[in-house]
């Protein structure tokens, strides 16, 4: 039989409990969200697509023409655009994109944090991760 240890927690060791714990759990409910956000945004986009072109589950050539890479939206405008129009592509790359803006997004969430903290060493290193994050992105190129 094990004996749990008694810890007292005054309210001020609870608030600093809370303090001490709410980036992380600030952070942990931003993957989340953004995982949940981008499934039901590609869920949406896949649902509409076969919606509006049932011949997709019984042709394969139909289906092919579903997945042939100059079908689909390329840049972001494109995908704005068709989203606009309500084309379950578009939503299926919207989504895909918030799945890949999630961890940009954490890092970004982490400087801000350790600016909070006023902790230099990983402002500097957070701020290179973020900076080649956003130019990988904005200096990659869709062939």
């Amino acid at each position: 039989m094990s004996v749990e240890p008694f810890v007292s927690h005054s309210p001020d060791t609870s608030d600093a409990l809370a303090r001490d714990a709410g980036p992380e759990v600030l952070i942990s409910n931003l993957l989340r969200a953004g995982v949940v956000v981008s499934l039901t945004l590609v869920t949406f986009g896949m649902s509409l697509t076969f919606f509006h072109h049932r011949d997709y589950f019984s042709s394969a050539q139909a289906l092919q023409r579903l997945t042939a890479p100059e079908r689909g939206p390329h840049a972001l405008a494109e995908v704005l655009a068709d989203a606009m129009n309500a084309r379950g592509q578009a939503f299926v790359m919207v989504g895909l994109l918030v799945l890949m803006a999630t961890p940009v997004l954490r890092v970004a969430l982490s400087l801000l944090t350790f600016g909070r903290q006023r902790d230099r060493a990983f402002v500097t290193v957070t701020s290179v991760v973020l900076t080649l994050l956003l130019l990988s992105f904005l200096l990659g190129g869709v062939e």
